[in-house]
């Protein structure tokens, strides 16, 4: 994953790698791998199935999320998808060919384990979608912890059209949108805009396509700007308390804030703050 120095003036150049796959050649890669400035692109690169998520995206996908937490470089994670898809689910084709006993249940199992990576990473990840994310697709916008999308964005839970109720897009749907709302698209599978799903919760900001990477640089940067330590521990509590009642998670959130004041980063932060100077810079996680 990385970059390469280029031998132009001392220009950085960034060069895609396959993901968790050494020696694949980018292009036949499934995932493609990219880390400039602290930020790690990851991109699903089966253009042609609409980045559908086969066994082999799923184990690449696995792989580079796996990396993450022992790289320092990386301060967050954008996902997106080559081609006119963000992604469109499962590999039905795929999904097909095999009818050995139990192989559906561990497809679907590894297929949510993946997934739920997502909010285990100690970083912020952002679904960058800039077409269609339907079904299984949609699931992993979803589960990204901020979403970023084009105006010509569109979603959609398709899977009740062929009669495949998107049982395990539905964990993640329904904890991003309202309830009714997430019943809605799981039983109609009628696509929804990107401003839709704006209004819904399902994204964070919508932009018109050719403004979509300067949208996720500038959020980016701004993320890439705060304390590392501070997001790794936020985010864990973030999730953690969801899940609790008021009592519970303020002792939780209680014991997040004490251990997040005794980290020299923060304790920095709010020395310069007093002192009115610049904070000095924060170190890689």
């Amino acid at each position: 994953m990385g970059t390469r120095q280029a031998g132009n003036g001392g220009a950085m150049a960034v060069k895609e790698e396959a993901a968790g796959a050494p020696g694949t050649a980018p292009r036949e890669a499934p995932v493609l791998a990219r880390e400039e400035g602290g930020v790690l692109h990851l991109t699903l690169n089966r253009p042609d199935q609409l980045n559908a998520l086969s066994e082999e995206v799923l184990a690449a996908l696995s792989a580079a999320l796996d990396a993450v937490p022992g790289d320092p470089r990386v301060r967050v994670l954008v996902l997106g998808g080559a081609g006119r898809a963000f992604c469109a689910g499962h590999d039905l084709r795929q999904m097909m060919e095999h009818e050995r006993e139990g192989y559906h249940q561990w497809l679907f199992a590894e297929c949510s384990r993946v997934i739920s990576r997502i909010r285990a990473l100690p970083v912020p990840v952002i679904a960058r979608v800039h077409g269609v994310a339907t079904a299984g697709g949609c699931q992993l916008a979803a589960a990204c912890d901020l979403a970023v999308a084009s105006s010509q964005a569109r979603f959609a839970a398709s899977g009740i059209r062929i009669g495949l109720f998107c049982s395990t897009p539905a964990v993640e749907i329904s904890r991003d949108l309202a309830r009714k709302h997430a019943f809605e698209m799981l039983v109609t599978g009628d696509f929804i805009d990107a401003q839709t799903a704006l209004a819904r919760g399902l994204v964070n900001r919508v932009v018109e396509p050719e403004a979509l990477d300067a949208e996720i640089a500038a959020l980016t940067r701004s993320i890439c700007e705060k304390s590392a330590a501070a997001i790794a521990l936020g985010k864990e509590l973030f999730y953690r308390q969801l899940g609790l009642g008021t009592e519970a998670a303020y002792q939780l959130a209680v014991q997040a804030m004490t251990c997040n004041l005794g980290q020299p980063a923060t304790r920095e932060g709010i020395q310069s703050f007093l002192q009115k100077r610049p904070t000095a810079p924060d170190k890689p996680r």
